[in-house]
């Protein structure tokens, strides 16, 4: 497993990022559009090679760079590992001095374009689940499970929370190799969990009941949640928590894992939205009924991500220990293409949102 040890990460500038300009490469297809821009499929004009082209939205920024695309930036420059997507160069294309009427150009409304630019995926897990009679195999679901928990691990080493796990963020090639994309709500975080930052963060059916209980000081254990909801959806077929609001989310939560007390998360009474969403009965955990249907050794692993208190929550390093991923059937492994002919019914186009938030 690669882990970047200690003074190994951003030993290398990139100087030359930003120099090149957008005309180094052919838009193919339009292949995404969001919140923060769109995203194409290109082609390097020298070299051939198929990349993935990240508009970023500057429409709404008076002056300067999108804070947000500067924090993603940062974080991508610093990981590099083979389940983490691979930044590879920033490109920019100009704009205008002058107006149609000939007046110079202030703010940055009419000025160029600037391009993040990404190794090429053909899929992401969304949109390969959602085939119609699409059902993953065991050793594929270990497959995907194991590249998400290496990959997610490597970044929790190196202090960087991702914030948005779910099955479009994870892009997948047609040789079955996973990797975590859109580190667009991804934050820097100290040891100590002390930072000050937004509960407002994880899509909602895969955010963590700490977050929807008003914690503004977490670690690693939100990702964990999320990539157990992910985990259990592989194996049940469709979201497990598909709440329509937070306090429909709570309850969802509540209903399917019990009612949180001081005996199971201790301090979670003091947390600051929990009067107002604590049930008016107590629920017990019902996760073993619930997916009783798992495999005695993925429901152990589930149990131990889906649990409420976060301080318990299996790690990204112990949950690559668990049994689950060493006993029969093992997981397939990528490198010798054995999850090709799930994909090959599919066009190479099928991409939705793989960069956007």
């Amino acid at each position: 497993m690669a882990v970047a040890a200690p003074g190994q990460l951003n030993l290398d500038e990139f100087p030359s990022w930003g120099s090149r300009g957008v005309d180094c490469f052919e838009k193919l297809e339009q292949i995404g559009e969001g919140t923060y821009g769109q995203v194409y499929m290109a082609k390097e004009t020298e070299t051939n090679e198929i990349v993935a082209l990240k508009k970023i939205r500057m429409d709404n920024e008076r002056e300067g760079f999108p804070i947000t695309a500067i924090r993603e930036i940062k974080i991508l420059k610093k990981l590099h590992h083979q389940n983490v997507i691979q930044l590879k160069e920033i490109v920019t294309s100009p704009g205008p001095d002058r107006d149609e009427q000939g007046k110079p150009i202030d703010g940055n409304k009419y000025k160029g374009s600037i391009y993040m630019v990404f190794e090429y995926m053909d899929h992401d897990l969304t949109g390969l689940a959602d085939r119609p009679g699409m059902r993953f195999t065991v050793p594929q679901i270990k497959c995907y499970m194991k590249q998400l928990l290496t990959g997610l691990h490597y970044c929790h080493v190196n202090q960087v929370l991702h914030r948005d796990i779910k099955g479009s963020n994870l892009l997948i090639d047609n040789e079955g190799n996973l990797k975590l994309a859109d580190f667009g709500l991804a934050r820097s975080f100290s040891s100590d969990h002390n930072g000050n930052l937004t509960n407002r963060v994880i899509t909602l059916w895969y955010r963590p009941p700490e977050l929807l209980l008003g914690s503004t000081r977490y670690g690693p254990a939100v990702d964990m949640w999320s990539v157990g909801c992910i985990f259990a959806e592989l194996l049940n077929g469709k979201p497990i928590l598909p709440g329509k609001n937070e306090p429909e989310q709570l309850t969802k939560i509540f209903e399917l894992c019990g009612t949180p007390d001081e005996l199971i998360w201790p301090g979670v009474t003091k947390m600051p939205w929990y009067n107002n969403f604590k049930p008016p009965r107590v629920l017990k955990r019902k996760v073993k009924d619930a997916f009783k249907h798992f495999d005695r050794h993925a429901l152990d692993l589930l149990e131990r991500m889906l649990t409420l208190d976060p301080s318990q929550r299996i790690p990204a390093k112990e949950a690559l220990d668990a049994e689950y991923f060493w006993t029969d059937p093992l997981p397939c492994d990528p490198k010798r293409h054995v999850l090709v002919t799930v994909f090959i019914i599919l066009p190479s186009n099928f991409l939705s949102n793989n960069f956007l938030s």
